[in-house]
């Protein structure tokens, strides 16, 4: 390949120094010899052509190059040529097919973008034939006054985890290629990000973890913690328009972080299922509840609609789950049957809430909802009984475990239809998506080899004892579009599915099999080790793969959970123990974090790994690491308009990655759930924080996470905390309780919400009723500078005096012990900037002017509010700084709210 009119002698130079440094001894004289070289991550040719540079730099298994072009360039002047090719042709697909005598040569479709505010915007173009050998590139109307960037490869994959065990279970992904992943860590340096939710490991076995990557992969947009002091998990994930994420999954642990108002506040049994929803910075619970009875629940799936309502699955033993009058299946018909529950916009109380199931023990796994309101549930039935609908395409079970398939109508009343889909053998339902039109789409594994299959199918026969089954229902229920097995000569299992625009399926799940299915070109067509992930994409009849490809590195990789962008980028969370699992240059973790879990075998421990995959399935857009020094599981997933990827899952590393101001900072024992939000580059965290109490959250169950339009996070899972977090007025604030198996304590389901604001921004009343209030005149309250008190005529909120000042460096500091504080002010029209810091740590810039003056109730706010370490002494430090867009410097001090 040559530059046809390129430059013959551009400026050369390095870019991003590398830490080693290279010698060459070359021949007998040491004139010649050059020692300490340095070394680059990327090589920089400027002005190949006018305005325009080239960056070559190596990605994994191939080289990378980008055309970077300056405002006002002309990117037509680009032509490649190529020599020794008889034949250039674009295929259908927008990539270069370049036929020589050894065969063809392909170059993938070329991504073009450009960066607006820190967002990466896609441009539409590719490839065009300039002559018989020569190709240029063809551009959509684009900014001229901004860079432009034509790649045609980009992709990340990333580790994310700590020392000890890491998984992903689930991912979602935002409109501007945000990935969001949840799973369990057991790690205490799991990666977090400061202002996160709950940046420590609460203790227990897991915590939950919830982290936010961006685009690139590059960076934590959030990363935070999840759980209390026993054991959460996170499963499932789900991410809304403005960057809430959702996160359901199990929690054990009493003290698991709910919000005032909430459904469920208390922790009910030996494992509760949670819902909980994180704000698009990770940094605050929009809400956050226990879902259960008095016996074990856990969330498994999770999806939310456009109005913010969230729709939770997963299994139940209790027989007081919380059902509502009307629904479809009010009483338990066996030791375990399904839920399904909505929860409203505000986590305060259920929409719906029914069983699901028969004489036998059934479990729901996965749940979608279409535009209506209608959500779509799958899992395993295990009960002949299991209820089924006339004219459905299954109606009597083919085995000992069947997958259903189960449409309820949007008031949970009763089934639009429901239906077996099996063989004589075990199978079952684990991943559940819906397109525009109705359909469903499901995969799990299958060990039928009679399972139903369809004429023209894919893969019509099964190959081992165990392949995974990808099948598509119409919309009323009654036939299959289609239906596949896909394997290979080992077991092989699908466990996660989405569905873009044009009816493309993306399914992920384990490959045990060397001779799984794997397309060329694709990333990797060879097995890296024992068992590796997979993603396979099928074409909408699905009659043939449009790409499928392992992921993995030498020990055991498997994935969890899937989602797809706009413009059919797959994103995929699981769980890799190798120590060369494919990670991308820039990416936020590119290196394992944990350690050896077994020392007598020298087994690794698992981290949680994130991944972006192009839409040809050929290269990574990021994949990075999610975890520390414990175990972490990634469960669900979900992705915003914007990108950002909200991931949910479970941890118990007390040092898993969270960010400073997020809800629950500190594991709060045993295994938490955590909610973690990536921004769309995968390199950044924009929250990330436990979710759980002082027992046991998250694991060892699913956890589901979805997000709204607004960003809303909601969370469904499993909890053994008593104290998890729940907030007032929700449905049910207290645990169900019970004793399960061996005397063990039940787990109940929770349901919580994590919302689109900064911090935790509470009522007056609220404050009031939940912790105490330190008086700005009192002895924990000092000030250094000019400060004027104002007397309680003024109207306060703490009752007592005010202080304010607007001399520059005028500082205000409390002192305290407890689990999260706040400052409570006034907001005014003379009022200014101030710096609030804990512990001496970064200061955060608040803005107190606002319309109202001294003196008015309606005028007071909470500047700042912030998760801490429990029942350790903190100082709060406040710094007049300057004038606000009002013009005036005020700033004033009411009083101090702490949390015990």
């Amino acid at each position: 390949m040559s530059l046809v009119g390129a430059a013959r002698k551009p400026l050369v130079s390095g870019l991003d120094p590398l830490p080693g440094k290279a010698n060459y001894f070359i021949g007998k004289h040491p004139a010649k010899w050059r020692t300490n070289v340095p070394t680059y991550a990327k090589v920089h040719y400027r002005g190949i052509y006018p305005g325009i540079d080239l960056v070559y730099f190596g990605n994994q298994r191939q080289l990378e190059y980008d055309f970077v072009v300056a405002p006002g360039a002309d990117p037509k002047r680009i032509v490649l040529g190529f020599k020794g090719a008889d034949k250039l042709e674009i295929d259908a697909q927008g990539e270069l097919v370049l036929h020589a005598a050894g065969g063809a040569i392909r170059q993938h479709k070329p991504v073009i973008y450009q960066k607006m505010d820190g967002v990466r915007t896609e441009i539409e173009g590719g490839y065009v034939l300039k002559g018989a050998k020569r190709v240029g590139f063809k551009l959509a109307a684009y900014d001229r006054s901004r860079p432009l960037v034509i790649d045609p490869v980009l992709a990340y994959s990333t580790y994310l985890g700590g020392s000890n065990d890491d998984r992903g279970r689930g991912i979602a992904v935002d409109t501007a290629g945000n990935a969001y992943v949840t799973g369990e860590t057991l790690s205490i340096n799991f990666p977090t990000t400061p202002r996160a939710l709950q940046t420590s490991f609460a203790g227990g076995f897991y915590d939950a973890f919830v982290t936010k990557l961006n685009p690139t992969g590059s960076a934590l947009v959030y990363s935070t913690y999840l759980g209390g002091s026993s054991s959460e998990r996170g499963i499932g994930i789900a991410v809304d328009a403005n960057g809430n994420a959702y996160v359901t999954g199990v929690g054990g642990s009493a003290n698991f972080p709910t919000t005032p108002g909430a459904f469920q506040p208390v922790h009910s049994g030996a494992g509760d299922a949670f819902v909980t929803k994180l704000n698009p910075k990770g940094s605050a619970l929009v809400y956050s509840t226990f879902l259960g009875g008095s016996d074990y629940d856990s969330g498994f799936g999770i999806a939310v609609d456009t109005a913010g309502n969230a729709y939770v699955t997963g299994p139940t033993s209790s027989g007081n789950f919380p059902t509502t009058a009307g629904a479809f299946q009010t009483t338990i018909s066996s030791s375990q049957n399904a839920f399904v529950a909505k929860l409203n916009a505000t986590g305060s109380a259920l929409v719906y809430s029914t069983y699901l199931g028969g004489m036998d023990r059934d479990h729901g796994e996965g749940i979608a909802v279409d535009a209506a309101g209608n959500a779509y549930v799958t899992g395993v039935g295990n009960s002949a009984n299991f209820p089924t609908t006339p004219g459905a395409f299954q109606t009597i079970a083919g085995g000992a475990g069947d997958a259903f398939v189960t449409k309820l109508n949007p008031r949970g009343s009763a089934l639009v239809y429901s239906t077996f889909l099996g063989g004589s053998d075990y199978d079952s339902g684990f991943g559940i998506a819906v397109d525009t039109a109705g359909n469903a789409y499901v995969t799990g594994p299958t060990s039928s080899g009679n399972f139903p299959t369809t004429a023209g199918a894919f893969q019509t026969t099964i190959s081992s004892s165990q392949n995974a089954f990808v099948a598509k229902l119409n919309a009323t229920g009654s036939a299959l579009v289609y239906s596949t097995y896909l394997g290979g000569m080992d077991r092989d299992h699908g466990e996660g599915i989405a569905v873009d625009a044009a009816g493309n399926a993306y399914v992920t799940g384990v490959g045990n099999s060397a001779n799984f299915p794997t397309t060329p070109g694709a990333f990797q067509t060879i097995a890296g080790g024992a068992g590796d992930a997979f993603v396979t994409k099928l074409n909408p009849r699905g009659s043939a793969l449009v790409y499928s490809t392992f992921l993995g590195g030498n020990w055991d990789d498997y994935a969890l959970g899937i989602a797809v962008d706009a413009s059919g980028s797959a994103y995929v969370t699981g769980a890799t123990s190798s120590t060369n699992f494919p990670t991308t240059a820039g990416a936020f973790q590119t290196s394992v974090g944990a350690g050896i879990c077994d020392p007598f075998a020298r087994i690794p421990c698992e981290d949680g790994f994130v991944t972006k995959l192009d839409s040809t399935g050929s290269a990574l857009v990021y994949s990075t690491y999610l975890g520390a020094s414990g175990r972490e599981l990634g469960y669900g997933i979900a992705v915003d308009k914007v990108g950002s990827a909200y991931v949910a899952g479970w941890t118990n590393s007390t040092d898993f990655p969270t960010t400073a101001g997020a809800f629950q900072p500190v594991s709060g024992g045993g295994t938490d759930a955590f909610v973690s939000k990536l921004d769309p580059t995968g390199s950044v965290l924009v929250y990330s924080s436990y979710l759980g109490g002082s027992g046991n959250d998250g694991s060892p169950s699913s956890i589901g996470i979805a997000v709204d339009a607004v960003g809303n996070a909601y969370v469904t899972g499993a909890t053994g905390s008593s104290d998890f977090p729940t907030t007032p007025g929700a449905f049910q604030t207290g645990f169900g309780g019970g004793t399960c198996f061996f005397g063990l304590p039940c787990n109940d389901a929770f349901v919580a919400k994590i919302g689109d604001v900064a911090l935790p921004l509470l009522s007056a009343a609220a404050l009031s009723a939940q912790s105490t209030t330190t008086r700005s005149e009192e002895s924990a309250a000092t000030d250094s500078g000019p400060w004027t008190t104002y007397g309680a005529e003024v109207g306060t909120f703490s009752g007592g005096t005010i202080v304010a000042s607007n001399v520059a460096a005028s500082t205000a500091a409390f002192s305290f012990t407890g689990s999260a504080v706040s400052w409570i002010g006034v907001k005014c029209n003379v009022c200014g900037i101030a710096t609030v810091s804990i512990d001496g740590g970064a200061p955060i810039t608040v803005d107190t002017a606002g319309p109202g003056v001294p003196g008015s109730l309606t005028s007071e706010s909470v500047f700042f509010a912030s998760g801490l370490a429990p029942d350790v002494s903190h100082t709060m430090t406040i710094t007049v700084t300057g004038t606000s867009s009002s013009g005036g410097a005020h700033v004033a001090v009411d009083a101090f709210d702490v949390t015990s």
